[in-house]
């Protein structure tokens, strides 16, 4: 199967570290990717990189065979990639609702069929029945009309999600999504990231909670100061002595 995003001797220092160094992977599309390592990996700044957030020193990122490392973020999104933050900074002075109507404004939704904005309908919609169609995914439909502000830190993450799905992204970015979950909200989010992968989401998943990672993930990239140190199945990560030293510790399960 044809890759849907390239990644080809990517580097980036910030001062004289190194953040992400001669990086190359490929991922195909309706493949879920994990990517682990230990904090200053450079997991977030590969994703800044993805995003237009950041520019390469050197090397290339492909998506569907566009160049992307000089195109500002809003072109990026645009295209087709949506990315969620670690830290969710949504418009806290607006409504649950009017956070997800904002992108339903952007050229990538306007451009297209408004039957092909949502996961689950092919129906044609209003940008306001398109919002809460996403917010009935979440699970925060009953949350449109309250303050972004008011939110929990579990439904912030819903929103952040629920944000990035609005423009129907053909690469989805999750940067931790369960980092400060319950487990009871880890397990809600879970069903949620299921849901969108049978219907065949491509999706890098960047987290630390590694039982939530394995049940979504079908390969795994670990980065270690910023190199490729493996890739490969859950399996055979889970089990490679290298990453184990590395990252992982004898008897982290």
């Amino acid at each position: 199967m044809e890759a849907i995003l390239e990644v080809n001797q990517l580097t980036r220092s910030f001062g004289g570290v190194v953040a992400i160094s001669r990086l190359s992977f490929a991922l195909e599309k309706g493949v879920v990717l994990g990517i682990i390592g230990p904090n200053g990996a450079g997991k977030t700044t590969l994703f800044n990189l993805i995003s237009g957030f950041l520019k390469p020193d050197s090397g290339t990122i492909r998506f569907q065979k566009k160049e992307l490392t000089r195109l500002k973020p809003y072109k990026i999104v645009n295209l087709g990639i949506a990315r969620t933050f670690q830290i969710v900074k949504p418009f806290k002075e607006l409504t649950v609702l009017q956070n997800v109507l904002i992108p339903c404004f952007s050229d990538r939704v306007l451009a297209n069929d408004p039957g092909q904005i949502l996961p689950l309908s092919r129906d044609k919609l209003s940008p306001t029945d398109r919002a809460m169609a996403l917010l009935g995914e979440v699970g925060l439909a009953d949350k449109k009309d309250q303050l972004a502000k008011e939110l929990s830190h579990g439904e912030l993450r819903l929103l952040d999600i629920a944000r990035a799905l609005t423009t129907k992204p053909e690469l989805l970015l999750l940067d931790e999504p369960f980092s400060g979950l319950s487990q009871q909200e880890s397990q809600g989010l879970l069903r949620i990231l299921r849901n969108l992968i049978e219907k065949g989401q491509t999706t890098v998943l960047i987290e630390h909670k590694l039982r939530e990672l394995i049940q979504l993930a079908q390969r795994i990239l670990v980065l270690n100061f910023g190199e490729k140190l493996a890739e490969g199945t859950p399996g055979e990560i889970l089990r490679d002595e290298k990453v184990i030293r590395a990252y992982l510790g004898h008897g982290w399960n």
